[in-house]
């Protein structure tokens, strides 16, 4: 079956989110003339991108797993923090196999188990409730005095000194059962890197290990002097707890338990390989015999790890419709948000399908992207424009990480010189498809960079937001073709959402010419469009 339109080009801008415009909204601050004139003269409305809508809990805001999942595979699945909440209401997650044989392990070995994960309720990564959950879980078992919580701090996905909030709240919640005992702490910088910056990983290893030259008694005392020295939740300088001696309270071990209750995998497994892959070489560490190593979702393929809720496989997602009529495609972004356009995009699947080329560029070296707010866009562009005009790829994908890392960032000129970045790389890309007689689709997975302060606090907004993404049509035939046109991108903020983003790839396929799958719930938006 031959496309309608060849090449067909989907741009994903994360984090860029549609709202009212203001002094803090990065987005309607941004100069961005080619977005607003594909607004004035193509097909746009805006889509929901948050709870329910996408799978979350209801209210729950967007992250870039969820949003690219949908969008790949065209179908509404409860992602994994509605799936494990589920899981403790309805009391299964106290039986689950994988937390058992962490039981009968150290009863076998008289060893200790050790929570670790993301401390908070961003719900991006992790989330409080499942933490208290395993707490209840050890105290059902009768284990109280050997539980260790190794924790890493938000800040990102919450207020940046919120983890004083959480922490109290866990304190209280270990005093009412009676379980457990915080061993180490970290900002998520440091124990969550995921762009292989191995020294980060190492420090919070050795605080994991009780080997790290900084160390605290007091975890709230800790983490009061950190904000003292104005370092907050996200970069806490990895510590271990100590004694009135001076000696660790806790490490892992030889025939210890360990349970990772992070439930998004890109920002767990670099940490989890750390001790159980075998032929571990980014640093020297101490390969731990006989550890029982559960993780909450699978972090990777192939790791030797229990996964308590291994992956719902969607089968064929739109990577896998271009491959199955016989198109080559390419998925092209840098490191930050490469697993975002394959794995995620793909359904969950690892494997790259026939016919699929992938590309990652890697992203800017700095210790914070509000440095380099263009981040590496326009190489990834330079790379994704030659692809088009040599012609090999009939479907090209590319993401745009910069409203999403820079807006994290909560710097606002930053995140506006991010924007404009990405307004300039998509005029690049649009161009060089629609003169071969391409169609480009233009939308995002969340929104961020339109709400770059807290209106409650005042402070700077790190986090996603519940704002709903624009999704644009661009070709030869789509010109001034739009039912109601918007004046500019922002503009669109007074339109209501004609969809969700799991109509994205039924509308795509349906308007290039090929079937979506059985499988996708989602509806074709251009027919209320133009």
């Amino acid at each position: 079956m031959s496309l309608r339109f060849d090449p067909v080009v989907l741009i994903i801008n994360d984090g860029l989110g549609i709202a009212p415009p203001n002094d803090t909204n990065a987005v309607s601050a941004a100069d961005t003339p080619f977005l607003d004139k594909l607004c004035r003269h193509f097909p746009a409305t805006l889509l929901e991108a948050y709870g329910l809508q996408v799978g979350l809990p209801r209210g729950e805001m967007g992250n870039s797993e969820t949003g690219h999942f949908n969008i790949g595979t065209g179908r509404l699945i409860y992602q994994s923090l509605p799936r494990i909440n589920k899981s403790i209401r309805e009391g299964d997650f106290f039986e689950k196999e994988e937390f058992l044989a962490c039981r009968n392990h150290i009863k076998k070995t008289n060893g200790d188990i050790h929570l670790m994960g993301l401390l908070g309720e961003g719900g991006v990564h992790s989330h409080q409730k499942h933490l208290h959950a395993l707490l209840e879980f050890c105290k059902k078992q009768g284990f109280t005095t050997n539980v260790y919580l190794h924790l890493f701090l938000d800040g990102r996905d919450t207020n940046k000194d919120s983890g004083i909030d959480f922490l109290n709240n866990l304190l209280q919640k270990m005093k009412e059962t009676g379980v457990g005992t915080i061993a180490s702490m970290g900002g998520r910088y440091y124990g969550m890197d995921r762009n292989e910056n191995w020294d980060r990983i190492k420090k919070n290893y050795e605080a994991i290990m009780g080997r790290s030259e900084e160390q605290f008694e007091d975890p709230k005392q800790a983490l009061q002097n950190s904000y003292e020295n104005e370092v907050y939740d996200e970069k806490f300088e990895p510590a271990t707890r100590v004694d009135s001696s001076g000696n660790p309270i806790a490490k892992v071990k030889e025939g210890d338990s360990v349970i990772f209750f992070n439930f998004r995998a890109d920002r767990a497994r670099q940490m989890t390989k750390v001790f159980v892959s075998e032929d571990f070489e980014e640093f020297d560490r101490d390969y731990i015999e006989n550890l029982e190593f559960t993780t909450f979702i699978e972090y990777e393929k192939g790791l030797p790890v229990n996964v308590a809720y291994p992956p719902k496989i969607v089968e064929t997602p739109i990577a896998k419709v271009f491959s199955n009529n016989g198109y080559k495609q390419l998925h092209i972004a840098e490191t930050e948000k490469y697993a975002h356009v394959t794995f995620f995009l793909n359904g969950q699947i690892e494997a790259a399908f026939e016919g699929e080329d992938r590309e990652i560029v890697p992203s800017p070296s700095v210790s914070s992207y509000d440095n380099k707010p263009e981040m590496s866009a326009y190489k990834t562009t330079d790379k994704m424009v030659e692809a088009i005009k040599q012609g090999k790829h009939e479907f090209l994908v590319i993401n745009f990480a910069n409203p999403d890392m820079v807006g994290h960032t909560g710097n606002l000129e930053a995140a506006i010189k991010g924007v404009e970045a990405v307004d300039d790389n998509i005029k690049r890309i649009t161009e060089a498809a629609v003169k071969k007689g391409g169609i480009v689709f233009i939308t995002s997975d969340h929104g961020n960079a339109e709400s770059m302060v807290n209106i409650q606090t005042q402070e700077k907004n790190k986090e996603h937001t519940i704002y709903p993404v624009p999704f644009i049509v661009s070709s030869k035939v789509h010109k001034d073709q739009q039912i109601e046109p918007a004046e500019s991108l922002v503009n669109l903020n007074r339109f209501n959402p004609r969809g969700v983003l799991t109509d994205v790839a039924p509308t795509i396929l349906e308007y290039v010419g090929l079937e979506p799958s059985d499988e996708m719930t989602g509806t074709n938006l251009l027919k209320e469009l133009i």
